[in-house]
């Protein structure tokens, strides 16, 4: 129901990232070549990135299409940076939320975007709700399955989970309270990438010991870019990227340690 992208390596103007490219995030956003779920991406786009010396990522997000922001033009062509991720939108359900709703979702050090849906949204999630912190519901950003699923990665990552494990066990959390969920996830910290292929296209590109690109689909021709297998946990840096399985929801139980009767 989207398209996002991230990148770690050397500064570059966003531009030289998100538009010039031949299948550039830019014409995804009206023509993509992958996507499976979707046709065009104009229900808003955002990109945030990560200024030298500051761990906190600025963002620009609107609610229109990327292509009718000639603002977005002129930032594209003179900010640089060395670590960003930025998304187009096909909103699975219209709302009343703006540019709100529009990817990255951001809080600290983080940004992260949702590529997909969640099936049965939101009857489907109720249960989830209940695990959060009041404070994190109400400061929900928008009211769209992407942004309750941030909030229950967030969760993790504030409790202490390194960011795979976070997104691990989210996309697990979801999958079974909702089967047939789309839950291509996708998360920064300026130092880092992570991301999930569950339901819907993932590449990457990496120039080992330079740069790595973490997106929905390539936006060249180069024979370097790696498709990621569905049920994949990506977890990647500037020098190297390590894919890992994941299971299914009804495997993680078959599998988890069964718990001691008390006495």
């Amino acid at each position: 129901m989207c398209r996002h992208l991230a990148y770690l390596g050397p500064e570059e103007p966003l531009g030289r990232l998100l538009v010039e490219p031949a299948h550039s995030l830019y014409r995804q956003s009206w023509e993509p070549r992958r996507q499976r779920y979707g046709t065009v991406n104009a229900d808003g786009f955002g990109v945030g990135w990560y200024a030298e010396g500051d761990p906190v990522p600025a963002r620009y997000r609107r609610a229109g299409p990327i292509w009718a922001d000639l603002s977005f033009a002129d930032l594209a062509r003179v900010i640089r940076t060395g670590a960003l991720l930025a998304a187009v939108r096909d909103a699975t359900l219209s709302g009343a939320d703006a540019e709100a709703a529009a990817a990255p979702f951001a809080t600290g050090p983080w940004l992260f975007s949702h590529n997909g849906a969640v099936k049965g949204w939101p009857r489907s999630l109720a249960p989830l709700v209940e695990s959060l912190p009041a404070v994190d519901v109400l400061s929900l950003e928008a009211r769209n399955d992407s942004a309750l699923v941030w909030a229950l990665v967030l969760a993790r990552l504030r409790a202490g989970d390194e960011e795979g494990q976070a997104l691990a066990d989210t996309v697990l959390e979801v999958a079974e309270a909702a089967p047939g969920s789309r839950l291509n996830l996708l998360l920064t910290n300026g130092e880092t990438i992570t991301a999930t292929a569950w339901g819907d296209t993932l590449w990457y590109l990496a120039c080992p010991g330079r740069s790595t690109v973490v997106a929905s689909e390539p936006y060249d021709d180069d024979p370097h870019w790696q498709e990621v297998p569905d049920r994949t946990l990506l977890a990647a840096s500037r020098t190297d990227v390590l894919l890992t399985p994941l299971k299914e929801p009804s495997e993680a139980l078959a599998t988890a340690p069964s718990k001691e009767p008390r006495t």
